[in-house]
């Protein structure tokens, strides 16, 4: 099984309230992935840090394998979420993948 985390800071140009919904979008659009992308066994979005994160969200996923992950980089309905959702708004990413 291979672990994918990722952490996203949004853009400082938007609001409190913008920045709500883009992360509610970006939660929605990337946990429907579950049972649409092959080899991906859990998806979760978490959007509720401590005061201490210095991210504004993080995406916590398992995939039977390292093919699978890699399938999941280019699989349409990710690369859509991705470009539709998430590209736009974020000014970093941080990622990090290891076998469990």
């Amino acid at each position: 099984m291979v672990r994918h985390v990722i952490v996203w800071n949004l853009k400082e140009e938007y609001s409190g309230s913008e920045k709500a919904k883009i992360v509610a979008e970006i939660k929605e659009g990337l946990e429907g992935l579950k049972g649409v992308v092959p080899g991906l066994v859990e998806i979760k979005v978490n959007t509720e840090g401590l005061p201490s994160s210095n991210a504004d969200l993080m995406l916590d996923s398992l995939f039977e394998n390292e093919d699978a992950l890699k399938g999941y980089a280019v699989h349409p309905a990710h690369v859509a979420v991705a470009d539709g959702k998430v590209r736009p708004f974020v000014k970093n990413r941080s990622c990090f993948d290891y076998e469990v």
